[in-house]
């Protein structure tokens, strides 16, 4: 399946709109890097992928189990370290409304690993550019 997205960059330093289907988005980077903080910077969009893919999945395998979870929380860190071409997701994870044993701890921990964002970080990724 694939998703198809397009940025436009007009005059306006950094601020960026993007198209998916009929939804919009703004990106633009903060004011100490010549931009309007008008939306999230590229950084933070790759994060919030991560963060909203982690929490739609475990509540699709949440709600198959009947589980009474009230509210699921996932912060994602990105740390991106150029020079060593290294990049760091840390993913924190908590639930509202229950208490969870270890065995529920343990399957939902498989479940996050298991979200097609995070197969896609932890996958071979190609880049195929062309010009027009």
């Amino acid at each position: 399946m694939a998703i198809t997205v397009k940025a436009s960059l007009g005059k306006e330093r950094y601020y960026t709109e993007v198209v998916a289907g009929e939804n919009t988005l703004i990106t633009d980077e903060p004011v100490d890097k010549g931009g309007g903080n008008k939306g999230f910077n590229p950084f933070e969009i790759l994060a919030t992928s991560l963060a909203s893919c982690t929490a739609a999945t475990l509540r699709m395998y949440i709600d198959r189990k009947e589980w009474n979870i009230d509210t699921i929380n996932v912060e994602v860190e990105l740390e991106n370290f150029p020079l060593t071409k290294r990049a760091i997701f840390k993913r924190d994870i908590t639930f509202e409304g229950t208490i969870l044993d270890e065995e529920q701890i343990k399957r939902l921990r498989a479940i996050a690993d298991a979200c097609p964002i995070h197969k896609i970080l932890t996958n071979d990724i190609e880049i195929l550019t062309k010009f027009s």
